[in-house]
């Protein structure tokens, strides 16, 4: 299927396209997966300067940087696109979603492999950074604005700088089909609260509201 069933895959995740042709004359996404396929394969086939000179033109094009050496799977949907940074070493499984802002990129000046690892139905939402030679697993959700610098295990969800996993398993659906970069707790509330409440237990323990606990009495006794 190749091109058509990703033109196909994103008509059928975007509400904003209506047809196909739509998809391929007018979705920079769909453009650039046509110019890396042409830059890979001169990649593959040691042409470094033009297949170089192909994904840069992309880029220009586009606003999309894909390094010609990045390997990419079935059906990814690249939504909007602009910003988005792909390295050499990169990898990219099936039916993944990337939002705009998007990086997946390196740490430093290492060889080998050096750039992060999707599995399949990878969601990665606006602005994210994954960094590093990082396995990301199958089904994981990834908050816009996150910075991923560790391996994630599948069905998780991460979020923060540097991202947290705050949820594994209890996938509803797969997360790069529903598009959802909403369904995300708020860890840096939770924390707030949880220090709200432990600095209230601790002044009213302070203040004599509460009764000291066996270990706050022992420790009274040895002053």
């Amino acid at each position: 299927m190749g091109l058509w069933e990703d033109a196909k895959n994103i008509r059928d995740k975007d509400p904003a396209a209506r047809n196909v042709a739509e998809v391929i004359i007018l979705y920079p996404g769909f453009h650039v997966l046509v110019t890396h396929k042409i830059a890979h394969f001169l990649y593959n086939h040691r042409c470094f300067f033009l297949a170089r000179f192909v994904s840069q033109l992309a880029r220009h094009l586009t606003g999309i940087e894909i390094h010609p050496g990045a390997k990419i799977g079935r059906k990814l949907f690249i939504d909007h696109g602009m910003g988005i940074v792909f390295g050499e070493t990169t990898e990219i499984g099936d039916n993944c979603t990337i939002y705009h802002g998007v990086t997946l990129g390196g740490t430093g000046k290492d060889t080998g492999k050096r750039h992060p690892t999707l599995g399949d139905n990878v969601l990665i939402g606006a602005g994210a950074k994954v960094l590093g030679p990082v396995y990301i697993g199958d089904n994981v959700r990834v908050g816009a604005g996150s910075v991923v610098l560790k391996n994630l295990p599948a069905n998780a969800t991460a979020v923060g700088v540097p991202a947290e996993i705050v949820r594994v398993g209890n996938i509803k659906c797969c997360p790069a089909d529903d598009l959802d970069q909403q369904d995300l707790p708020d860890i840096v509330a939770q924390r707030l609260t949880d220090l709200d409440r432990r600095l209230g237990a601790l002044e009213n323990a302070a203040q004599g509201d509460t009764p000291p606990t066996a270990a706050q009495i022992a420790a009274r006794q040895k002053s």
